[in-house]
């Protein structure tokens, strides 16, 4: 059976998930997934193609494909699942990837690994470029990461009400930046018309 990078699970609870950033910028000891099972129908075959593709294979990190890519309904992917709170932020020791039926590897040992293969530090694994698209993603993936901290789960995969409220504060301050980010792109493009507004001629 062939193997598929960027796909894997949460240890813990065995949640499936897409792995869109094996390390965070500047945090390299966490990773942002995409939960499959928190995914409308449409948006998870979209997903699943996309890490089928040549384009989602071949990525660095899986993030830089869903830059590039559409969802059925014409949103862009990443910014999507980004909006939507579909960006989970976990530990990476708490993920492990499984390319295969009968493979599995914990996520912060692949990157140790990976990390003395190259003579680097883990942190040095996290995307870096000066291509602008990357850098938009790199920048985007900054702000998720910051906006949505890393929810202690406990061991039956239950979140509590103090908990679930903290995601949901979370979800809502990441919501509002990318609205407030995307309302300046569209500024940028097209600014907004003003419309005069008609003077009322006072009869003397």
């Amino acid at each position: 059976m062939a193997s598929l990078k960027h796909v894997g699970r949460q240890i813990n609870n065995q949640k499936r998930c897409v792995i869109a950033y094996r390390v965070i910028p500047n945090d390299p000891e966490h990773c942002l997934v995409v939960f499959t099972d928190s995914l409308e129908s449409a948006d998870h075959d979209s997903l699943m193609t996309l890490v089928e593709s040549n384009a989602g294979q071949n990525a660095y990190e899986f993030a830089e494909a869903m830059s590039r890519y559409s969802l059925s309904d014409g949103r862009n992917m990443l910014a999507a699942f980004h909006v939507m709170g579909k960006l989970a932020k976990r530990a990476t020791k708490d993920i492990e990837l499984v390319p295969n039926t009968q493979t599995t590897a914990n996520l912060a040992e692949v990157n140790q690994f990976v990390a003395e293969q190259k003579g680097v530090t883990v942190e040095d694994l996290a995307l870096q470029s000066n291509d602008k698209p990357i850098a938009e993603v790199k920048e985007a993936t900054e702000a998720v990461a910051e906006a949505a901290p890393v929810a202690e789960v406990p061991n039956d995969g239950i979140l509590t009400d103090e908990e679930l409220a903290a995601q949901y504060r979370s979800q809502a301050d990441a919501l509002y930046k990318e609205a407030k980010r995307l309302r300046e792109q569209a500024e940028e493009l097209v600014p907004t018309k003003r419309k005069a507004r008609a003077k009322k001629t006072e009869s003397a």
